[in-house]
């Protein structure tokens, strides 16, 4: 019994936190509204929002909870940084999206939570937050005043122009493997030849001291690197299954909810409103495409975009060995001094062409990229060789 108060403690709280971002968002809005009509409307909405707050605190109370504390910005959400750079009517859209959301958030509570008296303030604000969806809608001024092309597109092509649209967000090259195995090569060799330089030192470049240091550091690097990019790639996908999931349970709680979303996106992104209310209508005609799609653009991610766990792995062990392998390759046929300067030879030009790789992925110029690696590689081999030679002193 004492765990479920909690469960609904910590939803309600939750809820009350949403509320007061809501209070103080539109508040901000409103301040900076020119139109006193949309300012009165603004406000209104602000008002109805403390109220809703209000009545989860009195909740909270009825259930012995403490009383909550606003944790957020003073402004709600109005001073994130797309709300500014986007301007008045683009933060409306932004936050009429988020009512939404706060539809379907609700909606799953109603079937969670458990709780008869929350419920009933569940159902009833559920409500208003519909009703703020439809007047922050009157507000919005449109996107654009030209003819409506949208009726004169088949279905087909209608899909593929909103797939185009998405094609431009998220999407994964078939080569992107180039960045984890540039990534990878960096990382071994990197480390490696610190291991290698600091060994050098040590013992004045004995090969079998350097070999089975290097060697050992070469096979570690590239298991922790593997395993490293095979856990990131499986959450990665794990998360964004999870929030697919989430999606199918808004979308069952309220359709129609998911549709006006869906509209309001593409709104957001400059589609006029006509035209982004037909696109989401023709894209939940196929609910199962309609819920990735909707998924993805919350995420910026498409499944396609997500890395398969096993190319990451592979691509970031074997890469990793490859660069760790080359600052040893001297000490099978040499030893000393002459070891170790071809050793720190071979490491700055390793250096110096991973470096310029980089700008198969960057814009940046390749002679600049490649002298950054070199000097970073340069200043952690001297320092790892000097700590060596007084390790060395120490041990003798």
């Amino acid at each position: 019994m004492a765990n479920d108060t909690e469960r609904i403690l910590k939803a309600l709280e939750a809820n009350w936190q949403e509320e007061k971002i809501g209070e103080l968002t539109y508040r901000a809005l409103a301040d900076r509204e020119d139109d006193e009509h949309r300012k009165k409307v603004l406000l209104g909405i602000a008002v109805s929002e403390m109220h809703h707050a209000a009545r989860w605190a009195r909740r909270i109370k009825e259930l012995g909870g403490d009383e909550p504390v606003y944790k957020g910005s003073p402004n709600g959400t109005a001073d994130q940084f797309a709300n500014r750079v986007g301007g008045q009517d683009s933060a409306l859209r932004r936050v009429e999206l988020e009512e939404r959301r706060h539809v379907g958030a609700y909606g799953r509570q109603l079937k969670e939570l458990g709780d008869a008296p929350s419920i009933a303030i569940l159902e009833s604000l559920r409500e208003d937050e519909r009703h703020h969806s439809k007047l922050l809608k009157e507000l919005v001024k449109p996107v654009a005043t030209h003819q409506s092309t949208i009726d004169r597109l088949r279905p087909r092509d209608a899909e593929k122009a909103l797939q185009d649209l998405r094609s431009k967000r998220g999407s994964k090259s078939p080569a992107s493997w180039i960045g984890d195995a540039i990534y990878g090569v960096n990382d071994g060799l990197g480390a490696i030849f610190g291991i290698v330089s600091g060994v050098s030192g040590a013992t004045q470049g004995n090969p079998h001291d350097v070999l089975l240091a290097g060697l050992a550091g070469m096979i570690a690097s590239a298991l922790s690197m593997g395993s490293g990019a095979y856990l990131a790639a499986k959450s990665e996908r794990e998360i964004y299954e999870a929030e697919v999931q989430r999606k199918r349970q808004d979308l069952e709680a309220d359709p129609d909810g998911g549709k006006e979303e869906m509209s309001l996106i593409y709104q957001v992104k400059g589609v006029p409103e006509e035209d982004a209310r037909k696109m989401a209508e023709h894209l939940s005609k196929n609910p199962e495409q309609f819920l990735k799609t909707l998924a993805s653009e919350e995420l910026n991610l498409t499944e396609d975009a997500l890395s398969n766990p096993i190319t990451s792995a592979i691509s970031g062990s074997v890469s990793t060995a490859v660069g760790a392998f080359v600052p040893i390759i001297p000490f099978f046929f040499m030893h000393g001094i002459p070891a170790i300067v071809a050793a720190a030879a071979v490491s700055l030009v390793a250096h110096f062409a991973v470096g310029a790789a980089k700008t198969l992925i960057t814009v940046r110029s390749w002679w600049s990229s490649g002298l950054e690696m070199t000097l970073v590689g340069a200043v952690e081999g001297v320092i790892t060789y000097v700590l060596g030679v007084g390790l060395g002193h120490i041990q003798a």
